[in-house]
């Protein structure tokens, strides 16, 4: 029996062994985000301001609706676009990301600027970042380069870089593939922000790559035709469109509601 024993804990220490190198490996793997030392974040970003505000308890149903959606499975990679420019798409993205990181359960949340033409992300977060998606899709820069955060925890950023000439190509490319393949076992939710689905392709180009894609729309000013038409270019692109988001409302507030707050 003793030389059993001896035999069970050997093979057991070895198995615990190779753990420990499988972990270490994953360990190297793993994105690590660079800190950014000031940032002057915008205050159309609320939930970062106020976590308990209206604005904020709205994006909170946003994000208990996504997490709700395929029976508790919800979507992993996920696009925010709208059907043209100036309907609150990248702020609705900066504060979905922001108020997913503060769900429950804590979860690593990575937003990625992919509008190569106007982003704003860097803008809204009030850091200066000069390498982001652009470079690195063309060789420039390495992910551990790209990827910073500011002082939200679990949430993650990359800016989408200097203004590529051919953003649709490269968005198309197998390097943008290979990215997104490798970031997903390091995040539990990926947004992507992208240009306006009617003036470019964009949009379509990346929306179907990933699981679903979240039409901006802004109250009183899109038309029905122009959102049924965004739909029908993510639809022929076998872009799921899992949701839409109704920017710009205004709405009276009961006073009796401010007791919850």
């Amino acid at each position: 029996m003793g030389k059993i024993s001896e035999a069970l804990q050997k093979a057991a220490k070895e198995r615990i062994d190779r753990l420990d190198k499988v972990i270490k490996i994953q360990e190297q793997k793993r994105v690590v985000a660079r800190k950014m030392k000031e940032s002057k974040v915008d205050a159309r970003l609320i939930p970062y301001f106020d976590n308990k505000s209206i604005v904020s308890e709205q994006y909170k149903s946003l994000v208990t609706n996504l997490l709700s959606l395929n029976k508790g499975k919800p979507p992993h990679v996920m696009t925010i676009t709208s059907s043209i420019a100036s309907e609150g798409k990248s702020v609705t993205a900066l504060n979905l990301a922001i108020t997913l990181s503060h769900a429950i359960h804590k979860p690593r949340v990575l937003l990625i600027d992919a509008d190569m033409r106007k982003g704003k992300i860097v803008k809204y977060l009030g850091v200066e970042e000069h390498k982001g998606l652009s470079e690195h899709l063309n060789g420039q820069a390495q992910l551990d380069e790209i990827i910073f955060q500011i002082d939200i925890e679990h949430l993650s950023f990359i800016s989408c870089g200097q203004v590529a000439s051919n953003p649709a190509d490269i968005l198309a490319s197998a390097r943008m593939s290979d990215l997104l393949r490798e970031l997903r076992p390091q995040f539990e939710y990926i947004l992507i922000d992208t240009p306006p689905v009617i003036p470019v392709t964009d949009a379509v180009v990346i929306g179907a790559q990933t699981d679903g894609v979240i039409l901006v729309i802004k109250a009183g000013e899109t038309q029905r035709g122009i959102v049924g038409r965004a739909g029908e270019l993510l639809n022929q692109a076998h872009a799921k469109i899992i949701g839409h988001v109704l920017t710009g409302i205004e709405y009276f507030v009961p006073d009796y509601i401010y007791r919850y707050l």
